[in-house]
């Protein structure tokens, strides 16, 4: 959070922890950062940070979580009837962590979606074609996301305003291109490994950091540094069997894109003799993205130019 908020060592080192042993907890920072944006002077000590006599103390800004974030017109969100037999389960660390970032993802970027149809057959094809070769050769497997992953950096290339963040009212342009992985864990919760410079990355090298990411997140082997940086983020809801789905963004970037399952669907294929209906492979690709800063043009133009690096695979292509 200190890291997100640009709150500096400084500043940490001037809180007044009350947490064990004078720890600054959570709450401790939620009450610094707001006192800090009501304009209170933060240099002044502690026990003097009061309103005017003439004026109620405003409380502490609460964290937006799924339970107090504002419902439609303010209110907060009402709570269920318990029913007999109903368990109750307090929420782990780790999901009031993604609760809490989801709810201000929603809260913060007014989110657009665009859908993609991408035809994927000359792909599946050509993986059925290598992957037990490789797989011998490489002792990898040969899964679809690294190729995925391959199709999003070009288009990056060609439209680098996707790869930006928001910071208040400045757009920081990223240089490298930190590609963010949405992986589920066993216990049900989600985590997004990063692949730092993906750029610079062959297929076989995007193949080999792909599985060592994933195998390590579902071992809970990950170190801080493999979560952290992410320019852009990429979530397979295909991997639970949907066709498509509607992502949040992966605050403070701009956009995300979610890939569906692919499927054996009929098409209209049209060849020098004509219009014919054929077996194709296909897949949706859903983009969600920050209309602040990403308009609806580049949301499309981004997410179209992807599935086109897909169905302009080369069916003759080594690895």
């Amino acid at each position: 959070m200190a890291t997100q908020e640009g709150v500096s060592q400084g500043e940490l080192d001037s809180i007044d922890g009350s947490g064990q042993d004078g720890r600054v907890t959570k709450q401790d920072l939620l009450a610094y950062l707001a006192q800090r944006a009501s304009g209170v002077n933060l240099s002044t000590p502690k026990a003097t940070l009061k309103a005017p006599a003439s004026a109620p103390a405003a409380a502490p800004a609460a964290p937006l979580s799924a339970a107090t974030a504002p419902a439609g017109h303010g209110f907060k969100a009402p709570s269920p009837t318990i029913f007999p037999g109903d368990e109750i389960r307090e929420m782990d660390r780790m999901r009031k962590l993604i609760a809490d970032h989801m709810v201000m993802s929603k809260h913060v970027a007014p989110h657009v979606t665009s859908f993609v149809e991408a035809d994927v057959t000359a792909i599946v094809r050509w993986r059925e074609k290598v992957k037990s070769d490789y797989e011998k050769r490489e002792g990898e497997k040969l899964t679809f996301t690294p190729i995925f992953m391959e199709a999003v950096v070009k288009a990056i290339k060609d439209f680098p305003n996707i790869n930006v963040s928001v910071d208040g009212n400045n757009i920081v342009y990223h240089k490298p291109i930190n590609l963010g992985m949405a992986t589920a864990l066993p216990s049900g919760n989600l985590i997004v490994p990063v692949i730092k410079n993906a750029d610079r990355l062959s297929l076989s090298g995007m193949t080999k950091e792909v599985n060592e990411l994933a195998n390590r997140a579902r071992a809970n082997a990950l170190k801080p540094d493999d979560i952290q940086g992410g320019t852009y983020t990429v979530t397979n809801v295909g991997s639970f069997g949907n066709i498509l789905g509607t992502p949040i963004i992966n605050q403070p970037q701009v956009a995300i894109l979610a890939l569906g399952a692919i499927r054996k669907m009929p098409a209209v294929v049209e060849t020098a003799e004509g219009d014919v209906i054929a077996i194709r492979h296909k897949m949706f690709l859903s983009h969600s993205y920050d209309h602040r800063v990403v308009d609806g043009a580049l949301g499309g133009m981004f997410v179209r130019r992807v599935a086109d690096y897909l169905e302009q695979w080369d069916p003759n292509r080594e690895i």
